[in-house]
């Protein structure tokens, strides 16, 4: 039975923290992810990680702030309409609920993808990546609402133990790779060196600061915890405390994980290929450096990453989606299960939107509807959406805590926002800019992303009265009654 509309209140900081890491989904992203920089920059890899690591730090300063004085399960929807307004507050959360509903869909596939291909490495499966990666996706996205709708401690714990375990596994093998590459014991003769933090001679500026674009996306969902902030125990402290470790935890992992993988395939042209070539980076280095046993245990594990991201976005989604429902009126969004303290609803809802986003990309682009694709497709709306709610969530950061009324922080301190708002400007830009070719499945990214953010936008300026309501319910809440840091 569904009826009450109070999330319960039962997460420490352990739970907490596991959403944020979960939807990062570090394991998963270390294996696919430093491809995108690698075949513009080379390899300088890991610096590109490491300069998108300082640049996730300042935009993670106004998320912090704002979550020492407020919580709320809309997440960015709440703070972005205390701070700037309900209008640009129900923007910021639209654009949010739909990028973890692409996320859904990302994770979705990227899970099935990783399931065969464990598959086919044990011998068992001898077709196609597709159409079972489908199959299998569905049987995760099943197995992850079934989760979703239990007690929220139950499966946010079951996130972090995921998640840590593969994280786990993988720093161990580089740890193993990292050892016989220093004693000499290379299987290729590689050796340690730091060439990855620097830029092959003859780079352009343009191409380097593309490459962190790339790494900045490996850190989307990095705020996936401020949708806890109505159900943890001291979310004024905890959440803080979430975002600022998460984001620590998962940069040095990047950092460090990235170098080795350069490493390990060699920093010269023809390791470089092989790098960008690769279907599995740790994958293959487990196998080459180890063992074939351990390549398929972290292909294994990245499948239960991915499962493990696709649970998070499912959580998160509900969240936003209840949050929205509540203040709007819509109480088909708003129900709280009675005996679970969850929006079992909001769960039904958001996987369900998922599933026919994937559904209706089929349908526009079907020559371009493989699992790969719809992995592409998902990823990159998901991520330029949840850009755009990062980038006025710091823009009401930089009004709240230094702009209107009284000051919540040393004046000193506003270039800190200003630069990561600068970055998030950059990212988005170079995101969309230069559009692709008319008619590629690319050109739908821009498409989806507009539909959104144009079709919310024009909803809450031709309807003053809907947005007064939600103003009036968001200064309503406790969550949203400022107190000092």
């Amino acid at each position: 039975m569904s009826e009450t509309k109070k999330l319960s209140k039962s997460l420490g900081i352990l739970e907490v923290i596991g959403l944020s890491i979960a939807l990062m989904a570090p394991s998963m992203a270390a294996n696919i992810n430093p491809q995108g920089p690698a075949s513009i920059v080379g390899r300088a890899v890991p610096l590109a990680f490491l300069a998108s690591f300082v640049g996730v730090l300042f935009v993670s300063y106004g998320f912090i702030r704002l979550t020492q004085r407020f919580n709320h399960s809309g997440s960015l929807y709440g703070l972005v309409g205390k701070t700037v307004g309900p209008r640009a507050g129900v923007v910021a959360g639209v654009s949010l609920l739909a990028a973890y509903i692409f996320f859904i869909g990302f994770c979705f596939n990227v899970t099935g993808r990783f399931v065969v291909a464990t598959l086919q490495e044990l011998g068992f499966w001898n077709g196609e990546i597709d159409p079972a990666a489908f199959g299998f996706g569905l049987v995760a996205l099943a197995i992850g609402v079934f989760v979703a709708v239990q007690p929220v401690k139950k499966g946010t714990r079951a996130l972090l133990y995921i998640e840590g375990g593969t994280v786990v596994l993988i720093l161990v093998t580089a740890i193993v790779i990292l050892v016989k590459i220093a004693s000499g014991n290379a299987p290729a003769g590689q050796t340690v060196n730091f060439d990855g933090f620097s830029l092959t001679p003859g780079t352009e500026t343009s191409a380097a600061a593309l490459a962190v674009v790339f790494g900045f996306l490996s850190f989307a969902g990095f705020e996936a915890a401020i949708t806890l902030g109505e159900e943890a125990h001291a979310p004024r402290k905890d959440i803080p405390k979430a975002l600022l470790w998460s984001t620590l935890l998962v940069g040095t992992y990047y950092v460090f994980v990235t170098w080795i993988e350069t490493l390990g395939f060699g920093t010269d042209a023809a390791g470089v290929e092989k790098f960008v070539a690769s279907p599995s980076l740790l994958g293959d280095l487990g196998t080459e450096f180890i063992g074939s046993w351990i390549g398929t245990l972290i292909t294994a594990g990245a499948a239960i990453s991915g499962f493990a991201c696709l649970l998070s976005a499912v959580v998160g989604a509900a969240r936003v989606l209840f949050a929205l429902g509540r203040d709007a009126g819509l109480t088909t969004f708003s129900k709280v299960s009675e005996k679970n303290g969850v929006p079992t609803t909001a769960v039904y809802w958001a996987s369900g939107a998922a599933l026919l986003a994937m559904l209706a990309w089929k349908g526009l682009y079907p020559n371009n509807s493989g699992s790969l694709d719809i992995f592409f497709a998902t990823a990159t709306i998901g991520t330029v959406l949840i850009l755009v709610a990062y980038a006025l969530t710091t823009f009401g950061a930089i009004n709240f805590l230094f702009l209107k009324g009284k000051k919540h922080a040393p004046m000193r301190e506003i270039v800190v926002p200003v630069i990561g708002l600068a970055i998030l400007v950059y990212v988005i830009y170079r995101n969309v800019w230069p559009l692709p070719a008319h008619g590629a499945p690319a050109r739908g990214y821009v498409y989806a992303v507009l539909v959104v953010l144009v079709s919310t936008t024009v909803f809450v300026l031709a309807a003053p009265k809907f947005a007064r309501k939600m103003g009036e319910r968001l200064n309503a809440d406790e969550g949203l009654v400022e107190v000092d840091a």
